[in-house]
């Protein structure tokens, strides 16, 4: 065994055991904690489990974590366990404005509007520092999104629109604090006519749907923002969606960005894209015969 090495038993051997096996080795020794608990074991860790075939969907409902099984389908039943809030925080207070690799960046808003970096799985929670927001969080305009950088600091991006201008500000989980980036050219995604979604981080990049619900009606566009240069840049909805009015719809499969496109004409119809950086949007699905379920 001795020859095997210790990095080799973490990596290949500790990284494939399941979480309460993984908090159990911890408390071994200070060597086993330091390493077990080490952001870059959380990542490798995070990735053989999710190359696993035990897909779990985890949502709220009041004050349980609700787990369902989304591979075998069987919604029936239902496994869920209770969790306590940051700062005991009653829930219908708390807005989530996005997640990311098991974090939720969540908002307090019964006072002051506090921004929260959140874990319920281990219920572990962080106030973000006050020097930016100060009462100036607003949920109906603002948007956020999350990510690691290349020295492996969590970042907090966030976008606030206020008075027709758009504001990004970068927030470093190392050094606690708040700074200006700058954003697009553009002068009308700050209005009031437009809404942002939450960010989704796919490939080194984060992506923001803009619409806009009042002129020109069915207006959208997507924002893309790059981790690496902390840039903005604009990408074209799905020019092949003629169908007005219209709602995209955010995710990733095999870590590339997907848009489901739900539109109403004649009928509901309800499409699946991908995007390619040198084809751009391709369908890759369409869903037969769509239906609203109440």
């Amino acid at each position: 065994m001795e020859n095997i090495g210790f990095q080799v038993i973490v990596d290949e051997i500790f990284t494939r055991l399941p979480a309460e096996a993984i908090g159990r080795l911890k408390c071994l020794s200070k060597n086993f904690h330091r390493e077990l608990s080490s952001h870059a074991f959380e990542m490798m860790h995070s990735l053989r489990s999710g190359d696993s075939l035990q897909k779990k969907l985890l949502s709220f409902k009041d004050t349980l974590i609700v787990v369902d099984n989304i591979v075998a389908s069987n919604f029936d039943v239902v496994t869920s366990k209770p969790i306590s809030f940051p700062n005991n925080v009653h829930h219908a207070f708390l807005h989530i404005l996005s997640s990311f690799n098991g974090l939720l960046l969540v908002c307090n808003e019964r006072i002051c509007c506090d921004l929260i970096l959140w874990n319920p799985t281990t219920r572990c929670y962080k106030f973000l520092s006050d020097d930016y927001f100060n009462n100036s969080h607003d949920r109906t305009s603002d948007t956020s999104g999350m990510y690691f950088d290349e020295s492996n600091d969590l970042k907090v991006l966030h976008i606030r629109c206020y008075r027709n201008v758009v504001t990004a500000r970068v927030y470093s989980r190392r050094r606690e604090s708040w700074r200006t980036i700058n954003f697009l050219s553009v002068n009308n995604y700050g209005s009031s006519n437009y809404s942002w979604s939450p960010g989704i981080y796919t490939g080194k990049t984060i992506y923001f749907m803009v619409s806009n619900y009042w002129y020109p009606p069915g207006e959208r566009n997507i924002v893309a923002f790059d981790i690496l240069s902390e840039t903005f840049r604009m990408l074209r909805f799905p020019e092949s969606i003629g169908v007005n009015p219209c709602q995209g719809h955010f995710l990733t499969i095999a870590k590339r960005l997907h848009v489901i496109v739900v539109g109403k004409s004649a009928e509901l119809t309800a499409d699946l894209l991908k995007y390619e950086e040198e084809e751009g949007w391709i369908k890759v699905f369409a869903f037969n015969n769509p239906r609203v379920v109440d």
